[in-house]
């Protein structure tokens, strides 16, 4: 039997503010436990919750961000349950009118661009974090994550595969850093998702029974344990066994899913309407000041950089994963006329590998744009030749020159300007011609890959400082090709 499989994501962001979502308390991370939990964050008796503006102001923003609905009245409830890092053994969350409605994503799939849809995004408090591994035999209770502001981020079950899942959850995770309302630092909890799996028989309309794996932190386990999941899935139907709804934990040192509990309705949290907070009222006039602050959008930045430079979409897509990233390609652009294709190529090639091999961002790169465009200029009026640009890029980023003229100044030490002298060239290649009568020889028989071979004893000859255009005009000349 061909099976379907049906994914949605329900993604955590942790806003950007400085204080909690009902409390004066910092959010600030790496504190010692239990130093920034106020006495509304652990719900003494008599205190009472005051909403933080700028919590509204950055969810109002990932609103307009994906074309969603704004919600001009808003409720907050309490989802009751016990958990020890729960203090008032709820959560302040919103259920039936969240302050953000609607709204969708347009993700890269091998088969083309796909559009989810997103259910909703609504305001909610953390809870704290249980600490198991620290005490022997106990369990301890760290509550300065309590009352930090989410977004919780709901997408209608869109996606087929992993591979889905994993592209949105990146397109999402560079959203919210593009517009400021989330750092996304995976491995501080900033940013986390619980992914909804279930499989159906292929052309079955009804969903089949869903499990939620909780807390991924990470692009890599998110897709691991949903591949996972869809062949727990699928063998246990096949085997005659039945999905039970319920939410799992991933193992990334098994490699596996395991049951956490009995998955809970909504009717089992008992959601009512919080009456310590009114309705939260948005007027359009808010919703405009916002509006207008907000940036160029990553959609509309690629169709602009298709537009304007002339890119393709699949590298226009690419340079705008981050919103620093197009800012370092924009910058190198501009202070390199007609090359904006050529900047293009070594951001998305010589760049971006370097970052990898180093693990670092673009905003850490030794390398400045305006130095990269300095780089270029030089292959641009044939200073140098492309292979010796890597060379030369090599020795910037080791920081061997400083300066937006780094590239001129390693230029110049190693002595690598192009040879672009036609009878300088001509003199190496009948050298060459003269070096290798068997070569030569070959290429006239008629094995055509024997002129490649000239083509490099030439360049080798002049230590890759030839200009290769030129090299290659003069030598089919002197073969008669």
């Amino acid at each position: 039997m061909k099976w379907e499989v049906v994914i949605g994501l329900e993604t955590h962001a942790q806003l950007s503010t400085a204080s909690k979502i009902f409390s004066g308390a910092s959010t600030a991370f790496g504190a010692a436990p239990n130093t920034q939990a106020s006495a509304v964050d652990i719900a003494l008796p008599g205190v009472l919750p005051v909403l933080n503006r700028g919590a509204v102001e950055r969810a109002i923003r990932f609103g307009l961000a994906v074309g969603a609905t704004i919600n001009r009245m808003s409720v907050f409830a309490r989802k009751n349950y016990f958990y020890p890092d729960l203090p008032k053994g709820y959560q302040i969350s919103q259920y039936e009118i969240p302050v953000v409605q609607g709204g969708s994503l347009t993700i890269a799939t091998p088969q083309g661009e796909k559009t989810v849809r997103l259910t909703r995004a609504h305001l909610e408090e953390d809870a704290g974090k249980s600490l198991h591994e620290d005490f022997h035999g106990m369990t301890g209770i760290d509550l300065n994550r309590a009352g930090t502001p989410l977004l919780e981020i709901v997408s209608e079950p869109d996606m087929r595969s992993a591979a889905d899942a994993v592209a949105y959850a990146k397109m999402l995770h560079a959203l919210v850093r593009w517009i400021g309302i989330c750092d996304g630092n995976m491995q501080e909890g900033s940013f986390r998702c619980d992914a909804n799996v279930s499989v159906r028989p292929e052309g079955e309309p009804t969903l089949g029974t869903r499990c939620e794996i909780k807390n991924l932190n990470s692009f890599r386990f998110l897709e691991q344990a949903i591949e996972f999941e869809i062949r727990r899935q699928i063998e246990l139907i096949e085997g005659g066994g039945t999905v039970v709804q319920e939410t799992r934990l991933y193992d990334p040192d098994r490699h596996e899913t395991r049951s956490m509990r009995s998955k809970e309705d909504a009717q089992d949290y008992r959601y009512f309407p919080d009456p310590d907070l009114p309705p939260l009222a948005i007027d359009d006039a808010w919703v405009e000041r916002v509006k207008a602050l907000l940036p160029e959008l990553p959609d509309a930045m690629k169709a602009r950089f298709e537009s304007q430079y002339g890119l393709t979409p699949y590298d226009a897509r690419a340079l705008t994963a981050s919103r620093e990233l197009a800012a370092y390609f924009e910058t190198a652009a501009a202070a390199l006329p007609g090359g904006a294709k050529l900047a293009a190529n070594w951001v998305l090639g010589e760049v971006s590998a370097a970052l990898n091999r180093a693990s670092l961002d673009i905003a850490a790169a030794p390398l400045s744009s305006r130095q990269l465009a300095g780089l270029l200029a030089r292959i641009q009026d044939g200073t140098i030749s492309g292979k010796i640009a890597k060379d030369v890029f090599d020795a910037m980023w080791a920081g061997e020159a400083s300066g937006d003229d780094a590239a001129d100044a390693i230029i110049a030490a190693r002595g690598l300007t192009q040879i672009s002298d036609a009878g300088a060239i001509a003199e190496f290649i009948d050298a060459v011609l003269v070096a290798n009568p068997a070569i030569v020889a070959e290429y006239r028989a008629g094995k055509v890959k024997a002129f490649n071979a000239l083509v490099g004893k030439a360049m080798q000859a002049t230590k890759g400082q030839a200009n290769p255009a030129q090299v290659n005009a003069i030598l089919k000349d002197k073969l008669g090709a």
